[in-house]
């Protein structure tokens, strides 16, 4: 593949005003080129493309295009940064009035040095927020698709959409659908911008000229219009792919543009690398129709915190995962203790599932045409409910990495805990926990399978939690896997058998929890429940409480309006060797997002 650097444009307007700035503090500025000036952290704008994109294993040449009033410049730059010289290409233009225009600039690089093979084309001259994203896997997913590539951000919320090349982009295929060069307001909703950034196929290289020749007007001869007509007029197959990130200094920009952006991406850099990032991730009981979300039923849950995952996350120079000293541990008192240990609590702590996310994570990326930043970080966590640890360190990479909602939305968010989990770990579970993760405090699910066939997800509502009644929970001390008990009926209900495809559906539309634990012991037997479980069911029904299990093995969830009686029965609990607590909802429009 081969790199063109464009920096042939003619900054008029910059440096008119560099030239004539009063203040003094720009004078070393003067004359010199936009690709030139001082970027983030210091270094030159071009000094940073040069950088990403100088390496021999992605690119077999990298060129640089100027014009004629700038080469002196550029060719002392190449000399001074082991560029190869004789790749500097002039395109004889010395003001803006005979520019040969973007378009033109690449056709006369490919033409004259004979050029076939996949190129990329940068504007050498933008300014880009984030300083290590991963060239290598733009072009990954560049070479996965049938077409050529486009790169786009999101535009930040002082940015007009009519000032740049505005994309449409199918989400499930990344196909760009339409695009729209600087869009007068209302034309499109998108907010996704597309710069010069793109990676053209060698057999697409003919259409540069056809375009050339179609446009005779300089002013026609842009990278926008030149995208606007192969996509929206040849249709040709054109991808698109997110950077994380913002670009600006595009096209004629003034001496404010310059230091406002510049300023605004330099405290970004400077801010990001010192501050961890911390996330939690709550538990949740499920009130009603649970174990039917496994089922294409319906249920409600509601996140609690009394019990939680917390991630932390620090950038680092190279990527670590630490072990929590309880929960994975590496040392121990004696051969003895590792035995109890090991017996007790098995093999599995919570760092396969920090691994696991990430793992999924950059796969999700990648495949979704999102490119990550080359920076690396320190993972920790603490819990007292280790399967929110998926959730947590989602968080957390989504904010490392700038990944919005749009990027990841909280249906799909659901899917990607539920994927690391099932797919990449091999637990049994429900979307049911994931969701209420996600969204945090009262959620109503309906997992129709017509929904989840058609679009991938089911209905997801938050529902108010203002006047929530005292819910206690009960569990034993040695609680069992949910998964255990789940996974032979669900195997049952694989196979199509009657009695649990009946039962599921009825817990589906089930509004009284008494009536849920009857349909409950006909289709999960004493063996499967647990003596532990019947027992509370039992003991709590002395005292005239509601019950049922809400989804983790050797638990069960309840409501007793009677206070005094409530006393009593906490202490029955106590008695019995079970841990007996009050629920305390986790309010997310109360207490705050993570």
């Amino acid at each position: 593949m081969i790199c063109m650097l464009l920096v042939a444009g003619h900054g008029t307007i910059l440096e008119t005003q560099i030239k004539s700035d009063v203040t003094g503090l720009y004078a070393h500025l003067t004359g010199v080129p936009k690709a030139l000036l001082p970027g983030v952290g210091g270094k030159k704008i071009l000094d940073f493309w040069w950088e990403t994109v100088n390496t021999r294993q992605l690119f077999s040449e990298v060129y640089l295009v100027t014009n004629a009033d700038k080469y002196k410049h550029y060719e002392r730059w190449a000399t001074a940064n082991d560029f190869p010289v004789e790749n500097v290409v002039n395109d004889g233009s010395t003001t803006l009035d005979d520019r040969l225009g973007a378009v033109a600039d690449l056709e006369l690089a490919i033409r004259s040095r004979q050029l076939q093979d996949d190129i990329m084309v940068i504007a050498g001259d933008m300014l880009c927020a984030d300083q290590n994203f991963d060239i290598a896997q733009v072009i990954r997913f560049f070479r996965s698709k049938p077409g050529e590539l486009a790169i786009y951000y999101e535009l930040e919320s002082g940015e007009k959409s009519y000032t740049r090349g505005i994309v449409e982009v199918c989400p499930n295929t990344h196909r760009v659908m339409r695009f729209f060069e600087k869009p007068q307001e209302g034309v499109t909703a998108s907010r996704l911008a597309s710069v010069v950034f793109y990676c053209l196929r060698k057999e697409s290289l003919l259409y540069i000229s056809e375009f050339l020749i179609q446009h005779p007007d300089v002013n026609d001869r842009t990278f926008g219009k030149f995208w606007e007509w192969l996509i929206n007029e040849e249709k040709i197959p054109v991808y698109g792919m997110k950077l994380p990130t913002g670009f600006q200094l595009i096209g004629q920009v003034g001496l404010s543009d310059y230091t406002k952006w510049l300023a605004h991406y330099s405290s970004k850099q400077q801010l990001s690398p010192s501050k961890p990032i911390t996330c939690r991730s709550f538990a949740r009981v499920g009130l009603m129709g649970n174990p039917s979300d496994g089922f294409n039923g319906k249920t409600i849950a509601m996140s609690i915190a009394n019990f939680w995952a917390e991630v932390t996350l620090m950038e680092s120079q190279t990527l670590v995962l630490l072990p929590h000293p309880l929960n994975d541990p590496t040392e121990f008192g004696s051969l003895q203790d590792l035995f109890r240990i090991s017996r007790k609590e098995g093999y599995l702590g919570g760092l396969r599932l920090l691994q696991a996310t990430c793992k999924k994570f950059y796969q999700f990326c990648s495949e979704q045409g999102i490119a990550l930043s080359k920076q690396n970080f320190t993972l920790k966590y603490d819990t007292n409910i280790p399967r929110a640890i998926v959730s947590a360190t989602l968080k957390c990479l989504m904010k490392f990495y700038n990944i919005t909602d749009n990027d990841l939305p909280k249906p799909i968010r659901a899917n990607f805990i539920l994927n690391v989990e099932t797919d990449e770990l091999f637990i049994t579970a429900g979307l049911q926990d994931r969701v209420v993760q996600v969204y945090e405090g009262l959620v109503y699910m309906d997992f129709n399978k017509q929904l989840i066939d058609e679009r991938g997800y089911g209905e997801y509502v938050p529902l108010d939690m203002s006047d929530l009644p005292l819910f206690w929970l009960a569990y034993l001390g040695n609680p069992s896997d949910s998964g255990r008990i789940h996974s032979n009926v669900r195997q049952r209900w694989l196979n199509g058998e009657s009695t649990v495809v009946e039962a599921m559906k009825s817990f589906a539309e089930l509004t009284d929890q008494a009536r849920c634990i009857l349909f409950i012991r006909s289709v999960y037997s004493d063996d499967c429940l647990g003596p532990g479980s019947l027992k509370m069911v039992q003991l709590a029904r002395q005292f005239g409480s509601a019950v049922k299990l809400p989804g983790s093995g050797g638990a069960v969830v309840g409501l007793c309006m009677d206070t005094e009686r409530l006393v009593e029965m906490k202490r029955a609990f106590q008695e019995a060797g079970c841990v007996f607590c009050f629920i305390v909802p986790y309010d997310p429009s109360v207490q705050g997002q993570n």
